[in-house]
């Protein structure tokens, strides 16, 4: 009925931006500084944000190719019950190590809910795809928005215990909302045989519009998973502190929630490559220029463009995935752009915290922007009818 789908676009909205929201505040600023507070290294730092987005890439494409089997409902709410259960578990962490082992549990839950939400609202709206993908990403991101103040707030007023108690309770509020979920259309009865399992996955992995957009938007998060991390140490180390340094990482936040469904409507209307390649040339330059950065001010300036510049490349990546997807797999095509953007997200945090530790942050903040500059160059690439 037309009625089903605003309620389950506005649901999936609301449950995304408390999972999200959850998500976000176990990790910006509070992740850094608590691993930095438990003694950990620069590369051990590096090597706790890059444990959460493992499960990315082992888990995205089975949960999308499952989805576009049993329905999205069932793996969404798998999702939501490690939203609900994962902040609880940091309360008892004492070691780098242990921290590190709980992000990787953690990062089951973003990894499931990313891949599946987007695949069912691709597969639901298709004449304004970008735009609703891109108002979906930013109500998720009033969720990241928030949790920078919040825990910056909660770190200085109260603890990080106090920080993942407030995790807990709004992974159990998106848990409660997802049981209201209700899949579009029925799915076929049929098991899942691992050779249309295999299949699927090649049928993808052979589209090179697919893998080229993959590509894009792993170096992207490469670059957010880096800034993400050591944005806030290297604030911390000008002598800023805590609850100005979330309001660095918030004003990004912002400007991406605010950017991001325009900029999605732009690329509905006039295609998703011109509105891509200005978006990667401006974040190259926002964070190419963060090194020479002297304060809070010009921090957060710099913080907030490169903000937009994401918004604007991210507004289009997964529409044009979704635009080049065939015979309805949209599952396992957003999983396979999932599980490529994981593993650049992954090694951001990993080569970053490396390059700080050896040469310190203006090298490590520089070879960030080479590679946005760099995923320029794979637009070039795109097929024709792409």
């Amino acid at each position: 009925m037309p009625s089903a789908r605003p309620s389950f676009f506005v649901l999936v909205a609301v449950i995304g931006g408390l999972a999200i929201f959850s998500s976000t505040l176990s990790k910006t600023p509070v992740l850094p500084l608590f691993a930095h507070a438990l003694h950990a290294t620069p590369a051990e730092i590096g090597w706790i944000v890059m444990a959460s987005t493992i499960p990315g890439i082992l888990i995205s494409f089975p949960a999308g190719a499952l989805s576009d089997h049993l329905g999205h409902r069932r793996v969404l709410l798998a999702s939501l019950v490690v939203f609900a259960t994962a902040p609880l578990l940091y309360l008892g962490v004492s070691t780098p190590w242990q921290l590190m082992a709980v992000r990787f549990y953690h990062g089951f839950a973003t990894a499931i809910f990313g891949t599946v939400a987007t695949a069912a609202i691709a597969e639901r709206y298709t004449a304004d795809r970008a735009a609703r993908l891109s108002t979906y990403s930013s109500a998720t991101i009033v969720g990241r928005s928030i949790a920078p103040f919040l825990g910056g707030t909660l770190i200085s007023l109260a603890s990080f215990h106090a920080v993942y108690v407030a995790c807990a309770v709004s992974g159990v509020l998106a848990l409660a909302a997802g049981l209201l979920l209700r899949d579009h259309a029925p799915r076929p009865k049929a098991e899942l045989a691992l050779p249309h399992f295999w299949a699927s996955l090649a049928t993808v992995l052979r589209d090179r519009g697919i893998m080229l957009v993959s590509l894009i938007e792993a170096a992207q998060y490469l670059v957010f998973g880096a800034v993400e991390a050591f944005l806030a140490l290297y604030a911390a180390s000008l002598g800023i502190p805590a609850w100005e340094i979330g309001i660095i990482l918030g004003v990004q936040l912002v400007s991406i929630v605010l950017s991001k469904p325009l900029m999605g409507r732009v690329s509905d209307r006039i295609g998703r490559r011109r509105v891509i390649l200005p978006g990667l040339l401006l974040g190259a330059a926002s964070v190419a220029l963060v090194p020479i950065a002297p304060g809070f001010l010009t921090l957060a300036a710099l913080s907030l463009t490169f903000g937009l510049g994401f918004a604007t490349v991210t507004s289009s990546t997964s529409a044009l995935v979704a635009d080049l997807t065939r015979n309805g797999r949209y599952g396992a095509s957003m999983g396979v752009l999932r599980t490529v953007m994981d593993v650049g997200q992954s090694i951001g945090p990993v080569l970053t915290g490396w390059m700080v530790g050896t040469a310190g942050y203006a090298s490590a903040f520089t070879l960030l922007a080479a590679v946005l500059v760099a995923a320029t160059a794979l637009l070039a690439l795109l097929p024709r009818d792409a």
